[in-house]
């Protein structure tokens, strides 16, 4: 459903059905799972915003005193029995919230552990897909993807970029890809990214101490956890400065920019995902609310139309 509760139509994008079988040759068809981050949680809780929201967007939930929420915590891999403690296919994790407005009516952010993305563009993404499913162990060197991450230095970044593995969802930041218009109620607007904090504080496994993990730590320990009282997130918003880049996934802003604290995330109860209307539900990247709007970046229809698919093919498998 959109946010004012219409059904999305069904896209017809070759560029998104090409890096869904991309992602399927990396990670194996896998029936009735998400092509990636396959391997997750939901969760159940409040969102409460800060008076400061109200003033950056005329968002219904940035007004409101609160909010319910289903949040999805995941690892990266389309494998669904991907370790959390894998170096390479548990990271970056992912977060995504939908704010429930009304019957069949919401709005998503979706987020993940690291601030970047590998690619600008959508073609450029496919052929990232592309080179990975062309790269495995016995590839010969240099391969496919050794030849695509020296051409282009965004990838390269992201792919050598450290991800740690957390003690605990609990105690892991994440990062909204794309820049996000968000106008109020007076007609102003500025772009900014979510930034998505722990209220706990991030920490994080030493390699030797990650290797001792249990396959299922991170999601053993956050059912634990959950029954110890509520799981507490920090929403904020890295507002853009003139000059800043806002239409390229690729570019981080400075430090330096400010940050908005938008409210507070208060995760209370692990949802049942064997719930039919758990199992349905599709993650929409676009936020299709008033007072929320994508930036030009080229992939928000992009992301949106991959996840549709994405989610479409597994209602089906799933006879949803």
């Amino acid at each position: 459903m959109t946010s004012h509760g219409q059904p999305r139509p069904t896209p017809r994008n070759s560029l998104a059905e090409d890096i869904l079988a991309g992602l399927d040759s990396v990670f194996g068809l896998h029936s009735g799972f998400r092509a990636v981050h396959a391997k997750g949680l939901m969760c159940q809780g409040t969102f409460t915003p800060t008076a400061e929201a109200a003033r950056l967007t005329r968002a219904p939930h940035a007004a409101r005193p609160s909010t319910p929420v289903v949040v999805r915590l995941s690892d990266f891999a389309g494998v669904p029995q991907v370790p959390d403690n894998d170096p390479v296919g548990a990271g970056p994790r992912g977060m995504a919230i939908r704010f429930s407005l009304a019957e069949h009516v919401h709005t998503d952010i979706v987020a993940h552990s690291h601030d970047g993305f590998p690619t600008h563009t959508g073609e450029e993404f496919l052929q990232f897909v592309q080179a990975l499913a062309g790269s495995g162990p016995t590839t010969p060197k240099p391969t496919p993807l050794d030849d695509f991450l020296k051409a282009h230095p965004a990838a390269m970044r992201f792919a050598t970029a450290a991800k740690p593995i957390p003690t605990s969802f609990a105690r892991e930041a994440f990062f909204g890809v794309l820049a996000v218009k968000f106008t109020n109620a007076e007609g102003e607007s500025r772009f900014g990214r979510y930034r998505i904090r722990p209220a706990a504080g991030t920490d994080y496994l030493s390699t030797d101490e990650a290797a001792q993990k249990s396959p299922n730590f991170l999601f053993d320990e956050f059912t634990a956890r959950l029954t110890q009282g509520p799981v507490k997130y920090q929403i904020f918003v890295q507002v853009a400065e003139l000059g800043d880049e806002v239409a390229d996934a690729t570019s981080s802003w400075p430090d330096s920019r400010p940050r908005i604290e938008f409210g507070t995330i208060a995760l209370t109860q692990r949802a049942d995902e064997e719930d039919p209307e758990m199992r349905k539900t599709i993650f929409d990247p676009i936020p299709r609310v008033d007072g929320l709007d994508p930036s030009d970046d080229p992939l928000w229809q992009l992301r949106a139309d991959i996840y549709l698919m994405s989610g479409r093919r597994r209602r089906a498998a799933n006879g949803l």
